[in-house]
């Protein structure tokens, strides 16, 4: 196998901000399609996925928050979504609570393909393109409570 061919595992931190029934989320161009993702990033060598979370709201969002709990694991396995064979990332999914107001939205590093922030009521997570998808579910589940910390396995 090539060197451009190896098989990193990429670790990244995402975060659930709830707030007044609604839940942050970051509004994005992806493949030329409108879609949210949660806010979060990747991890950087000897850094905490906790402490991941935390920044990365911070830099995308401007918000400063707490972080609670672990809700969910993800992973995202490439070859086997029609993606890149190389890519694989695992993703720790944490539930956050605000240490700031909830209106002053606006980080110093949004994402690329970021085009802006969005508090989403949890009753619309199933009509919009969340990515991935297999996170409206659990996420709009939330309104009931927070549910036990589960591995969601490779979901796109």
């Amino acid at each position: 196998m090539a060197d451009s061919d190896t098989v990193t595992v990429r670790n990244a931190a995402k975060a659930v901000i709830l707030h007044d029934g609604c839940v942050l989320l970051q509004r994005a161009l992806w493949e030329e399609r409108e879609c949210f993702f949660l806010p979060g990033g990747g991890q950087r060598p000897g850094e905490a996925l906790d402490v991941t979370a935390r920044r990365e709201v911070l830099e995308e969002t401007g918000l400063d928050v707490t972080v609670e709990r672990l809700l969910w694991l993800r992973e995202y396995i490439g070859a086997h979504h029609g993606g890149a064979p190389q890519d694989h990332r695992v993703e720790a999914i944490f539930f956050c609570r605000l240490a700031g107001d909830a209106t002053k939205l606006g980080g110093n590093a949004e994402d690329d393909v970021q085009t802006g922030l969005e508090w989403v009521e949890l009753e619309r997570l199933p009509a919009i393109n969340l990515l991935p998808s297999g996170l409206r579910s659990p996420i709009a589940d939330l309104v009931y409570g927070e549910p036990p910390t589960k591995y969601l396995g490779d979901i796109a």
